[in-house]
């Protein structure tokens, strides 16, 4: 079976995942920290909205694995955090809402179907790439299939 789209769709969507990345790591806005005590940083969840819009929007009974859960950024404390998620996701989706990004955020919570197999995406070198301010590291995806 040919995987043509499922790759190119990933490919676009992991584009912009990394543009709005470069944006954040420009910035550099302060990490967070979940209630495991696990590092999670706005570029976090503004790259796991981006990637599971497209992946929902192109494939939309398709389950995503993703890390982030937007349960937190609903919280009025996190008020402020979920206005600079998605101004950064607005810069290139301009029709995005906070409500609409805390939904494409947990569509990452799929669970594996074997019938349909997930998606999966997942951070790797988060914690360094937090830890260090992002100044010499850029994080990179793991998008399966």
């Amino acid at each position: 079976m040919s995987y043509d789209r499922e790759k190119q769709v990933a490919i676009s969507a992991a584009i912009v995942a990394a543009k709005l990345c470069q944006q954040v790591r420009r910035d550099i806005p302060v990490a967070m920290e979940k209630k495991d005590k696990s590092p999670v940083t706005v570029a976090d969840y503004g790259s796991q909205a981006v990637i599971c819009k497209a992946l929902g929007e192109a494939f939309p009974h398709d389950p995503v694995v993703g890390e982030e859960d937007a349960t937190e950024l609903r919280q009025p404390e996190m008020v402020e955090t979920s206005i600079s998620v998605a101004n950064y996701v607005q810069e290139l989706i301009p029709d995005a809402t906070p409500e609409k990004i805390s939904a494409w955020i947990d569509r990452g919570n799929g669970t594996v179907s074997p019938a349909i197999g997930p998606w999966t995406r997942s951070m790797v070198q988060k914690v360094f790439c937090v830890k260090t301010n992002m100044q010499s590291r850029s994080p990179s995806w793991k998008m399966a299939r």
